[in-house]
């Protein structure tokens, strides 16, 4: 017998054994990130307590194994631009792992996208209500909840939902458009370039930002030449041919895009709003050319791309010359969104940090019950409690535009306020999060990294935070009632805490101060940002939150609180930091 011909002996099915794995933080599954979230239930409860069996519903995706492993597939798995299909025909369209298309199916029959509308009888802020209002209270602050909880699924796929909510706003300009309008409500997603009137559903984009103008519109470059009107789906449409490019179009394979165009060669105010469906109405595709798509730092899941217009039809939507105003009539809408959205992913990272911290151990005990590590926990806790707050402060007053003046004016500059301040906030709270974790935090296989990337993205997408500061005081500037409004707001919890008070009257001075100097815009906005922040902890959190937030971020104290997470200072008791952290905490049986 030789070695060729000897029986094969296998080694024991433990021969790589080296060591025990153990004390690995345990996977965070098994949550409802809205049934655990006590200031998410809570805020539901007081507000629109009938969305709240919906709102558990998407709330168990986040914390749902199989969901976010189509998180992580998707954003594995980039998409891919097809110009051409394999018969040589240009077909300008993006493949995406099926992952996508399951994601989006969530969404979407969640009514993610929808939900405002659905229960709102349609209407859209601006626009008189073409039927009595339900007996459904607060359509957009739910549909603000769900967006905070999607955002905590996939942030990639949270693109198109926020896109589809705010669309919708801006078909009322044209009833030829009503068609897209109740296409838009459907919650069956579909993924074909079938024309609208043959689809269960649609995914709408925006299409404005290009080379040489960045986000200032009135540079845009793109022309529109008249064609012809004619009959769309009973109404009659203003049909406009569109030469020129778009350097940032989100979404290249929606069913139809808002895009700006001028109609001459003449000032700004040939500035024109279009509409531009993918599919016409004889089933040809429309001249849409996706000349590449972006390699992104992150939103990885989602394409964004640079487009080219030549020959491409469109249809008018409102005046002519009245576009960058038409565009944004709903762009409060995307910037509501956004910074719900930044609300979200700040607490999906908080999550992560607590289940990670309370299920692996350090030195005897738990790493989240290190006196350290206790006093970033409730840091970040405080930060993403504030900023949910704010954002749904936001979300109220939108779903009274119409008939409050109040809240009209307050959200004139509460939108941008809370679009800069969320956004710019979240990097700094997805980074403490991940040093959480340690090294693990930084490695692909955790979802942390995917956030950390995800993080920056908010504050770029519909005005960077420079141009939400602008927005704010030049609202101020323009109608001196939209900072009576701010400060009324202030003024209606006075007495409920002296430090609140005490904050409000500092901020007087700022803003007169701002009124003349744009260099104190930043400021100025983040002071009114920390002083709304406080008005609705004070009006809905615990003492515990309330008092860490006073101590640290909205006294002047700098003693109290250093420039990083966890540096919550003497103005703050441990006992309170242990109460903050306990109250944060989702699916507290989830690893143990």
């Amino acid at each position: 017998m030789n070695a060729l011909t000897e029986p094969i002996t296998l080694a024991p099915a433990h021969r790589f054994d080296t060591h025990t794995v153990r004390n690995q933080a345990a996977p965070g599954f098994g949550f409802n990130a809205f049934v655990d979230d006590a200031v998410l239930s809570s805020a539901i409860a007081r507000e629109a307590p009938w969305a709240a069996e919906r709102c558990a519903a998407l709330g168990a995706l986040p914390g749902d194994q199989e969901v976010q492993e189509l998180a992580r597939l998707a954003n594995e798995n980039h998409p891919k631009l097809k110009t051409h299909d394999r018969f040589g025909h240009r077909i300008d369209w993006v493949e995406f792992h099926p992952s996508w298309h399951e994601l989006m199916t969530l969404a979407w029959r969640h009514e993610v996208h929808s939900l405002a509308w659905r229960r709102a009888g349609s209407q859209s802020p601006g626009q008189q209500p073409p039927e009595p209002q339900p007996l459904e209270s607060q359509p957009h602050y739910a549909r603000a909840v769900l967006s905070y909880l999607w955002n905590q699924v996939e942030s990639g796929t949270a693109c198109p939902t926020g896109m589809a909510y705010a669309a919708h706003a801006g078909f009322a300009a044209e009833p030829c458009l009503r068609i897209w309008a109740d296409k838009l409500l459907g919650n069956q997603y579909e993924f074909s370039r079938r024309e609208v009137r043959d689809k269960t559903s649609v995914v709408i984009g925006y299409a404005m930002t290009e080379k040489q103008g960045g986000s200032d519109l009135r540079q845009t470059q793109t022309t529109a030449v008249f064609s012809h009107d004619g009959d769309y789906h009973g109404g009659t449409a203003h049909w406009y041919e569109l030469t020129g490019h778009k350097w940032f179009c989100s979404v290249p394979q929606s069913d139809g895009f808002f895009t700006l165009a001028r109609v001459d060669d003449g000032i700004d105010g040939s500035i024109t709003c279009f509409f531009l469906p993918r599919t016409l109405p004889d089933g040809s595709y429309n001249r849409f050319f996706i000349q590449r798509l972006k390699d992104k730092c992150g939103n990885r899941s989602n394409a964004s791309s640079e487009v080219e217009y030549a020959g491409t039809m469109a249809i008018r939507v409102g005046e002519e010359g009245r576009g960058i105003r038409e565009i944004l009539s709903h762009a409060h809408l995307t910037r509501l969104d956004f910074a719900i959205g930044s609300a979200g992913l700040m607490r999906q990272a908080l999550t992560l940090a607590l289940n990670h911290t309370f299920t692996r151990s350090a030195f005897k005990t738990s790493i989240a019950e290190q006196p350290m590590m206790t006093n970033v926990l409730a840091d970040l806790a405080v930060e993403v409690e504030a900023a949910t707050l704010l954002a749904l402060r936001v979300a109220k007053a939108t779903d009274h535009l119409d008939s409050d003046e109040h809240q009209r004016l307050l959200a004139r500059v509460a939108t941008p306020m809370a679009k800069y301040f969320n956004c710019s906030r979240a990097p700094a709270v997805v980074y403490e999060a991940l040093q959480c974790h340690g090294g693990n935090g930084f490695i692909e296989e955790n979802p942390m990294a995917r956030l950390y990337r995800e993080a920056p993205l908010n504050s770029v997408w519909e005005g960077t935070a420079n141009m939400m500061c602008m927005d704010v005081r030049r609202a101020m500037q323009k109608d001196s009632r939209t900072r009576d409004a701010f400060f009324e707001e202030l003024a209606g919890a006075r007495g409920m805490d002296a430090r609140l008070d005490a904050f409000a009257n500092q901020l007087v001075a700022l803003s007169d101060a701002a009124k003349d100097d744009e260099f104190l815009a930043r400021a100025l906005t983040e002071a009114m940002a920390r002083a709304l922040q406080g008005l609705e902890l004070v009006r809905h959190s615990t003492t515990e939150v309330v008092d860490a937030f006073f101590a640290t971020r909205a006294s002047g104290a700098s003693a109290a609180w250093g420039s990083s997470f966890g540096t919550l200072g003497i103005g703050v008791a441990k006992v309170g930091a242990q109460r903050i952290v306990a109250r944060a905490r989702v699916g507290q049986s989830v690893g143990q």
